[in-house]
C-alpha cells in the first residue's frame, strides 16, 4: 500500500540545544535506513517550511502508525495521511 505522508515539525525553541542535535541526528538515521529498506520511497522538502511530503510503501496503515511513532521527531510532528491508489490514466511500467 502506497501513503503520501506530509509531516510538518515544529520542534519547541526552549528546548537544549544538544537535545535537538541529537534528535535530528536519530530522525535522519531512522529515514535512512527507512529508505535503504524499501519502506519510505519518496522524500521532498517544501520549501520554506520545516516540513516534507513523503511517500511510503508499507503493507497496511497499521505498518504505516507504527512506523511514524517511531520517528524520533514525532512528538513534534504534524502529520496528514492519504492512501494512494493507482490512477487509470498512469503510464504503465515496461
Amino acid at each position: 500500500m502506497l501513503f503520501h505522508v506530509r509531516m510538518d515539525v515544529a520542534i519547541p525553541h526552549q528546548i537544549d540545544p544538544a537535545e535537538r542535535a541529537g534528535l535530528v541526528t536519530a530522525e535522519r538515521e531512522r529515514a535512512l535506513a527507512l529508505q535503504e529498506s524499501g519502506t519510505w520511497l519518496h522524500l521532498w522538502r517544501i520549501v520554506g517550511k520545516h516540513s516534507n511530503i513523503s511517500v511510503f510503501d508499507v503493507r497496511s496503515s497499521d505498518e504505516l502508525h507504527e512506523i511514524l511513532w517511531t520517528l524520533p521527531l514525532f512528538p513534534f510532528m504534524t502529520i496528514d495521511v492519504t492512501p494512494l491508489a493507482a490512477h487509470p490514466s498512469r503510464r504503465k511500467s515496461t
